[in-house]
């Protein structure tokens, strides 16, 4: 039996949600993508926000076309300086659960839709206002990089969370490599874009593919934002955003932007793939904080996923002796 920290009164009461009027950004996206019900509609729906997706009872085994056999990071050391008092969430139900919209908007279907996904060979572009501008292989990008694995606390907008041993390398320590120019204010990341193989990317032309994030150049830097390549001691799977993605532990995760193709440093704010959908729901910042609420669901608690667990939602995700001064 799940342990449950909190009561189980999961639905946001209703004096917690926007009124109709404030929600014109998401109706129009919905009625764009075509799914009034369901789909992203799940997603975006008032909490529970994981519920509808066969959260509980759905990751007890494997099943067989699940593919589970990646190749392992050979000599890989965990940095005991990164810890995390929960348990490692069950990797069969991290891999059978992810928000990856250019493939699925069902967050349990994704692992069924990525089998087409090559993530070798593949390229990496370091641009934009940096000394020394590169493209590289993703494997040579690798080959001189500090690999380690870092356990880290995971947690999206839509309430549900996860532990897990994420394998890379700090972004810090590719930003010695290429050296930022002192105007450079903002990091910009940008995602693959292949509809062919990318169904979802396909099916509204208006979105703003490929999907973008940012973070300031002071966020970049710091020791926790991590480029994971891989996951539980592997090589990294497609709906984990192979072959490389962001990881950045204090921020919800859609932040966390998934198979990368570039890093441009630039002396501006970039625009953002949620944050220019939906503007009102989602913040630049992304900051994980429960006295913060979505404007139609509380972030005060979290769902852990393949247990049901809930626990309170710690402001920056528990990790404020590492973040804090950039806010002050």
């Amino acid at each position: 039996m799940s342990h449950i920290i909190l009561p189980k009164d999961w639905d946001s009461p209703r004096n917690e949600i926007t009124p109709e009027n404030v929600y014109q950004n998401r109706r129009e996206f919905l009625q764009l993508m075509g799914m009034a019900v369901g789909g992203i509609a799940g997603a975006l729906a008032p909490a529970p926000a994981v519920a509808d997706d066969g959260f509980f009872g759905l990751f007890d085994s494997a099943p067989s076309k699940l593919k589970t056999d990646f190749p392992p990071v050979p000599n890989l050391k965990r940095n005991s300086d990164y810890t995390v008092s929960r348990p490692v969430s069950s990797e069969v139900a991290a891999l059978k659960y992810n928000n990856f919209y250019e493939f699925t908007s069902e967050k349990s279907k994704v692992w069924e839709n990525i089998n087409d996904f090559k993530t070798r060979p593949w390229q990496v572009k370091i641009s934009g206002l940096v000394k020394n501008p590169i493209v590289l292989d993703v494997d040579d990008l690798i080959k001189m990089m500090p690999i380690e694995e870092r356990v880290y606390r995971h947690r999206c907008v839509e309430t549900w969370a996860m532990v897990v041993p994420w394998n890379g390398f700090p972004l810090e320590a590719l930003m010695e490599k290429v050296e930022p120019e002192s105007s450079a204010k903002y990091v910009e990341f940008t995602s693959f874009f292949d509809p062919g193989i990318a169904k979802g990317q396909n099916s509204v032309v208006d979105l703003p593919w490929p999907y973008t994030e940012a973070l300031t150049i002071e966020e970049a830097g710091n020791e926790l934002t991590f480029m994971a390549t891989g996951i539980y001691g592997h090589q990294q799977p497609a709906q984990h955003g192979a072959p490389i993605r962001l990881v950045t532990p204090w921020k919800y995760g859609f932040k966390s932007i998934k198979s990368i193709v570039e890093i441009k440093f630039t002396d501006s704010r970039p625009a953002t793939f949620w944050n220019t959908l939906i503007p009102r729901e989602y913040d630049f910042t992304a900051n994980i904080d429960p006295e913060v609420a979505h404007p139609r669901w509380s972030q005060k608690r979290e769902k852990m996923i393949g247990t049901g667990d809930v626990f309170a939602t710690q402001k920056f995700n528990g990790y404020g002796e590492f973040v804090a001064y950039m806010y002050r």
